[in-house]
């Protein structure tokens, strides 16, 4: 109702310089909002899994200007203790297509184990449940020891 034009306007006057949609098609990114995200400097962060296909990943690949999120797995985010061998493989087969965008993985990172799993074939981690839970236990000056103890 509000309107792609001044939802992506919004954005950038409030500062926000990347957007997750995860059920944005593709073809409508390109077709339709692609121009209006360019106009505002803003960057569409597209999802993969490890059933997305090969073919589907070089186009997110050729279509992105950011980084390419890396969904571990179907399990929820933070709930995981480490990744299995499964996990690794897709880590690995991803890293080996060579993409021009970095790949960033999110869900199941929550410790340091996680963490250097995830980063030895990608860029990054996403921390968001681990984060969300140190900081219900913790004050906000204290944001140096939690990334201190996953890196």
């Amino acid at each position: 109702q509000f309107g792609i034009e001044k939802f992506c306007k919004k954005c950038s006057e409030v500062g926000i310089d990347g957007l997750i949609i995860p059920d944005l098609p593709l073809f409508v990114y390109e077709t339709e909002y692609k121009s209006i995200f360019e106009k505002y400097n803003l960057k569409n962060i597209f999802l993969i899994s490890p059933q997305t296909s090969i073919e589907r990943i070089q186009q997110i690949d050729a279509i992105s200007d950011s980084f390419i999120y890396m969904v571990s797995s179907a399990a929820v985010t933070g709930s995981q203790s480490g990744f299995g061998e499964e996990q690794i493989n897709y880590f690995k087969r991803i890293s080996d297509l060579k993409l021009k965008n970095p790949q960033i993985v999110g869900f199941g990172i929550k410790d340091e184990e996680t963490f250097q799993q995830a980063t030895k074939y990608q860029k990054g981690a996403i921390i968001g449940s681990a984060f969300i839970n140190f900081l219900k236990h913790n004050p906000i000056s204290d944001i140096s020891k939690f990334v201190n103890k996953i890196k």
